[in-house]
């Protein structure tokens, strides 16, 4: 299994520096979200400054932008990386493409296939030359003359993951890309009575095998050095919790366990502005579905009797500023499994 390093940089160049840290710390890849900061950006003033990490924007929201841009932006950092970016997309939810973005928004499992499908067009015309004539509901893409054309990049295409949570973005990730980024808020129950079966009916779709596609695990860790770390770490991991289970769209991770009323309470909250009440309502068996807490050694074991057999990688992921050294217990007590 692989390990990556990610969190919520405060800065640009906290990440990067974080990214370069966590090579150093024998890290195998490392992500940047797009919350605060455009992880593209991120990603490329970490390039040089690292020499073998997997770089992965994890995620950068595809609605926000249009298969061009991404294309380019992602072929780039191919280049910058020497052959190391993987390109993690997601959808966002409809309030934050319509009033964040001012984007559009519809139908987003069968937009986002597109999506995808219009990049990977986009970098064969790069890769061969031959005439860009990508026609879709969504996107359309027909001209390409050499002036723009950056020419095929002599470190191959970058690999796509997508993030899901519903089963039809989970059968789009199957279908059209490489890898599914789990998203934190997912349960091992979900992943593998929901999750993996809408994998196997994308990747049939594609005529392909679930065999060697990759599935990065859910995150949500809670761990520390001592008992008070330990207990810090799951107040943050509750907040977390919390403010995923308040969003609609993740609704049927809750119903899968009979805590659909949950996901009610918690977005009725959300819209009152009451955030800090939010995580009283994660109890113990809603915590300890999601995430994974104990001690180092214990968190190791759990992760690998949860996901071993289904990840091909998880991502040690921190509620702040990323700090590799935070997470070198675990990763220590996961290489030693």
């Amino acid at each position: 299994m692989k390990l990556d390093s990610g969190g919520y940089a405060v800065t640009v160049a906290q990440a990067a520096a974080a990214i370069a840290a966590a090579e150093r710390a024998g890290y195998d890849g490392a992500w940047v979200a797009e919350t605060q900061h455009d992880p593209f950006l991120a990603l490329a003033v970490a390039a040089p400054m690292t020499e073998r990490i997997e770089l992965v924007t994890g995620i950068a929201v595809a609605f926000a932008r249009n298969p061009m841009t991404v294309a380019v932006q992602a072929n780039d950092l191919q280049l910058l990386s020497g052959g190391r970016f993987v390109l993690g997309l997601g959808s966002q939810i409809r309030p934050h493409i319509t009033k964040r973005f001012g984007m559009p928004w519809s139908s987003p499992a069968a937009r986002m296939r597109e999506f995808v499908l219009a990049v990977r067009a986009i970098w064969h015309a790069f890769e061969t030359g031959e005439r860009l004539g990508f026609t879709g509901e969504f996107y359309t893409h027909t001209l390409l003359t050499p002036f723009f054309n950056p020419g095929p990049n002599p470190h191959g295409n970058p690999k796509v993951y997508l993030a899901a949570v519903g089963e039809r973005m989970t059968e789009v990730a199957g279908e059209v890309a490489d890898g599914l980024l789990c998203h934190s808020f997912c349960t091992e129950r979900y992943l593998r009575e929901v999750t993996l079966p809408a994998l196997e009916r994308g990747r049939a779709k594609a005529g392909k095998p679930l065999a060697g596609f990759e599935i990065s695990g859910p995150s949500f860790v809670a761990t520390g050095a001592s008992d008070a770390e330990v207990e810090e770490s799951v107040a943050a991991v509750r907040k977390q919790i919390a403010f995923y289970g308040s969003t609609p769209a993740y609704r049927a991770v809750l119903d899968l366990h009979g805590w659909g009323e949950l996901q009610d309470e918690l977005n009725a909250l959300s819209k009152r502005g009451r955030w800090d009440e939010m995580a009283g309502l994660i109890d113990d068996d809603v915590l300890t579905a999601f995430a994974v807490v104990g001690d180092p050694a214990r968190v190791a074991d759990e992760i690998t009797r949860r996901y071993g057999d289904v990840a091909y990688r998880m991502t040690l992921t921190a509620a702040h500023a990323p700090d590799p050294a935070r997470w070198a217990p675990v990763f220590e007590a996961l290489r030693s499994r």
